[in-house]
């Protein structure tokens, strides 16, 4: 099923824009994309500020997700279109070939706006041509994910200098299925970290986000450390939930329904900027960075190493 793309051409037209730009695919949205390296929100948990999004919209349905909001500038909501209407942006590859031939080099992270590697990848086969691209240019990049599907592109990343991160943030499976019921389980991801480690692939474990009052207990962080550690993993980046608008919206909903006693609490945790309050925050990662150090692990967000370009830059002369 398909139609074509139709301009903004009657104001009268109540239909989302995603709707009235895009070229629809069976069940994803294609957009062509004016430009690919997009500013990472402030605040976002991560330590790139820039970021490429080869989809938005994620079908892994995180209730925390932090992207959410970007689908109401499309025309969506923040909550189940976000979850089930994914824009594809086929043009990402050229664009992105395009725009690092001018970049400064800043690091960059993969996947901001939706899971890089979900379903859709497997139609649009977009991020072998976003890691050679990244590769050739030396750029220093984070490929964010929960999905297998990554390891069909093992040999790609692999001596890239394209880092992969997991996010396991925690190992309750019955927490799981709640707030992240499209994603594989925390024992699959493990072993995904196990693999992509025995394959070379530069890969590390963003253990976020934390979920204040569900899975930050002190048993629950200490299970989750030391299973990573089993992975063969050396590495960890913590991340406490954020909720910024759209998020804040879709995880209220359901922490009201589901949890109303923490409610007030969650009230007084965050700030209206969504970030959770400096006290708590610092408590949290200062447990998952003391269990780092007794499993053998490093804690952080880790160092950007910029690496001369694939290819020498021609003579103009």
């Amino acid at each position: 099923m398909g139609w074509d793309a139709q301009p903004l051409v009657e104001a009268a037209d109540e239909r989302p824009l995603i709707e009235r730009r895009a070229v629809r695919r069976g069940d994803f949205f294609e957009m062509q994309a004016r430009t690919v390296i997009e500013r990472v929100p402030v605040g976002a948990g991560i330590a790139q500020r820039w970021g490429v999004s080869p989809y938005r919209g994620c079908v892994h349905a995180c209730l925390g997700c932090g992207a959410r909001a970007g689908h109401r500038r499309l025309g969506l909501d923040a909550g189940r279109d976000f979850d089930s209407r994914v824009v594809v942006r086929p043009n990402t590859v050229a664009r992105l070939r395009a725009e690092l031939a001018r970049w400064g080099g800043e690091p960059l992270a993969v996947g901001v706006g939706g899971d890089p590697y979900q379903p859709a990848e497997e139609t649009y086969r977009l991020m072998p041509g976003v890691v050679a691209a990244l590769a050739e240019a030396g750029v220093p990049a984070t490929v964010y994910t929960r999905s297998a599907l990554v390891l069909r592109d093992a040999g790609v990343l692999a001596g890239s200098g394209v880092r992969v991160a997991v996010s396991i943030a925690f190992v309750d499976e019955r927490i799981r299925r709640v707030v992240e019921p499209g994603a594989a389980g925390a024992q699959a991801r493990l072993e995904l970290v196990a693999s992509l480690v025995e394959a070379g692939v530069d890969c590390r474990v963003l253990m976020g986000p934390v979920l204040p009052l569900l899975t930050d207990g002190s048993d629950q962080l200490e299970a989750t450390v030391r299973r990573i550690a089993r992975a063969g993993v050396r590495e960890v980046e913590p991340v406490v939930l954020r909720l910024p608008a759209g998020t804040r919206e879709w995880f209220g909903g359901w922490l009201e329904a589901a949890h109303p006693h923490l409610v007030g609490r969650y009230a007084e945790l965050f700030g209206r900027d969504g970030l959770p309050s400096p006290a708590y925050e610092g408590r949290i990662l200062g447990q998952i960075g003391e269990l780092c150090r007794v499993f053998g692990l490093r804690c952080g967000p880790g160092e950007a190493v910029p690496r001369r370009p694939r290819f020498g830059q021609l003579s103009l002369v």
